[in-house]
């Protein structure tokens, strides 16, 4: 069945960086998009950057442009997202998600940006 593991958050000073990894397993990995996502206590899940199935197009939600980079390795079916200038607002559960006929989510980890 569809697996997404992801690691990679913890706790970071204001500016600080972070690498968050999602590894894939269950599906052709090279055959789909791959998205992170991320929900703060009290607010709705939002979409945090998007990757296409080769790697060739991302996009990202505006509040992260310049800052945060998603990228994937097909041959080892990781997705990762590079976190930089990381800002207080940036704290929330980051989820890796992919679509296979139904939504399928990872079990999120935590970023915690605080001084």
């Amino acid at each position: 069945q569809v697996q997404l593991v992801g690691s990679g958050g913890g706790l970071v000073q204001p500016g600080g960086s972070l690498r968050l990894s999602c590894a894939a397993s269950g599906f052709t990995f090279s055959n789909y998009a791959m998205s992170w996502y991320r929900q703060a206590p009290g607010k709705k899940r939002e979409l945090v950057a998007t990757i296409t199935r080769d790697g060739g197009s991302t996009n990202y939600a505006e509040s992260v442009k310049g800052r945060f980079t998603i990228s994937r390795d097909n041959a080892k079916k990781l997705v990762y997202l590079q976190m930089n200038s990381l800002k207080p607002e940036d704290t929330a559960v980051y989820y890796c998600f992919t679509k296979i006929f139904r939504d399928h989510w990872g079990q999120g980890t935590q970023v915690t940006v605080s001084p």
